[in-house]
């Protein structure tokens, strides 16, 4: 099946997280919090936290700071409370866009949340006004040029519900969230590395945006991503290169 490309925004994301390494930890450090709390401090039994220390690691976060985080979200150590909030709303030329965040103040952060929208073209919407348009998934991606009937061979045997070969030859796996991790280790096992594995809010459809429409949604997003409560921007623009 081919799809859409992704890769340029993929490696857009990729260049602005180098330059962003202490928001990446602080990203990493909520999330495994959030997930310990959740589900316990066990990472046989959580795989939720699971995710969360491999993607700590994949940001080269101290492993003595993954367990130290895990002590202070399970009662071991002394820490802060996080809560997690999603907002929606609608960016340049009515393109959806879904906010996860975790936040120790939720005044705060739909005050920055809502400054932005405000501020670079956007409009806050209600909470449910664009998930509809968004699928909860597990998403692999692999770069241009890695071999496509290798991936869907593997993939498939392993329970995914779809490969797509994006324009630019870049592949993507879709999992039910539940089967991401099978699919993951299936992959893996193979000699296949992702350049992305996560559990995602994948567009349906998407919008086309160009030239100054585009820009200013980019810069949009840019802001989101930077606000120090945001863990995650999902939207459904497709953005030049």
């Amino acid at each position: 099946m081919a799809g859409h490309s992704k890769w340029a925004n993929i490696q857009h994301r990729k260049g602005r997280q180098d330059e962003k390494r202490g928001k990446l930890w602080t990203r990493a450090i909520r999330e495994i919090m959030v997930a310990a709390k959740a589900g316990g401090g066990d990472l046989s039994a959580n795989p939720r936290l699971r995710l969360a220390v491999d993607k700590a690691k994949a940001v080269n976060l101290p492993a003595d700071t993954i367990k130290r985080n895990i002590d202070k979200a399970t009662g071991n150590l002394e820490g802060v409370n996080y809560e997690e909030i999603r907002y929606e709303g609608y960016g340049i030329g009515g393109a959806a866009i879904i906010i996860d965040t975790m936040t120790d103040n939720r005044v705060r952060t739909v005050a920055e949340v809502r400054h932005a929208f405000t501020k670079h073209g956007g409009n806050m919407g209600t909470e449910g006004s664009v998930a509809f348009q968004f699928k909860h998934c597990g998403q692999f991606i692999f770069a241009p040029g890695t071999s496509e009937d290798k991936v869907m061979e593997v993939a498939l045997e392993a329970g995914a519900e779809d490969v797509v070969t994006d324009d630019d030859g870049a592949i993507e796996v879709l999992t039910a969230p539940g089967d991401f991790e099978t699919v993951k280790n299936a992959l893996e096992a193979a000699g296949l590395q992702p350049d992305v594995a996560e559990v995602t809010m994948r567009a349906e459809n998407t919008i086309e945006l160009a030239g100054e429409d585009a820009a200013k949604m980019q810069r949009l997003l840019d802001v989101l991503e930077d606000l120090d409560d945001v863990q995650d921007v999902y939207h459904n623009a497709a953005l030049p290169e």
